[in-house]
């Protein structure tokens, strides 16, 4: 059984359909890359999946359940969490509060209940130097790290990347993919949204290809990349 499971959800907002009959299935442990051109419903799709947008149509399971109209805290709790392209930390908190935040929330726990997993985290994702700092005063690395933190503190079984990589040097985005790595060879599942294409590549082993909401491929990286629908609609290659 896959951990999630979309089945023909659709959205449009008036005349704009934003989510058109996409269907497809993420096995755990699996990561899963998300392209497509700008507009394409990309992030739509994630807050399809994490209840910010309900769905018109269609079905969403996570292990078999349905969460379809679950609110986003029920999915939260149920193990689905999520970073945003831009992040949104709680600037006058400290990194370490930000964590506390999440990981409290995230799971209906104490804080004390889970201090040591975020410190855990603060190690895991390169922030511990940063903990006792206001998040409000980080550089953009660091923010994204926090993004990143702050949703490995709800403990998902599925962690939703939305162009985490974006705005980094090719240092910063070599050193947060080296983390991402790390985060799925221990098992959780992710689906990944990004521009930086060699970052997404080095670590999903799948991609689809979003357009105009609708998904025009699915397949393994290499065979994606080499269609020719796909270098005409992405990357704008006449072919």
């Amino acid at each position: 059984m896959p951990i999630l499971a979309l089945d023909q959800v659709s959205k449009s907002f008036g005349a704009l359909k934003v989510a058109d009959q996409i269907s497809f299935a993420l096995e755990k442990g699996e990561a899963l890359g998300v392209i497509g051109p700008n507009g394409a419903g990309k992030s739509t799709l994630f807050n399809l999946i994490t209840g910010n947008i309900r769905v018109d149509a269609g079905t969403i399971r996570l292990d078999g359940n349905d969460m379809t109209r679950q609110p986003p805290m029920a999915r939260c709790l149920a193990g689905i969490g999520r970073t945003f392209q831009i992040p949104q930390p709680f600037e006058k908190l400290t990194v370490f509060e930000n964590l506390l935040v999440a990981g409290a929330f995230g799971s209906r726990k104490v804080e004390r209940e889970v201090g040591d997993r975020c410190a855990d985290i603060l190690v895991e994702t390169g922030l511990y130097s940063k903990a006792n700092q206001l998040a409000g005063s980080l550089g953009l690395l660091q923010r994204k790290r926090l993004e990143l933190a702050r949703a490995l503190a709800t403990d998902p079984k599925i962690l939703l990347l939305d162009e985490i990589a974006g705005g980094l040097t090719e240092g910063e985005c070599q050193e947060l993919v080296e983390t991402i790595r790390d985060i799925h060879g221990r098992g959780v599942s992710i689906i990944w949204v990004e521009h930086v294409l060699h970052a997404l590549n080095s670590v999903v082993s799948r991609l689809i290809v979003l357009h105009f909401g609708r998904v025009i491929g699915d397949g393994d990286p290499d065979t994606i990349m080499a269609s020719k629908d796909v270098r005409e609609i992405y990357l704008g290659i006449d072919v």
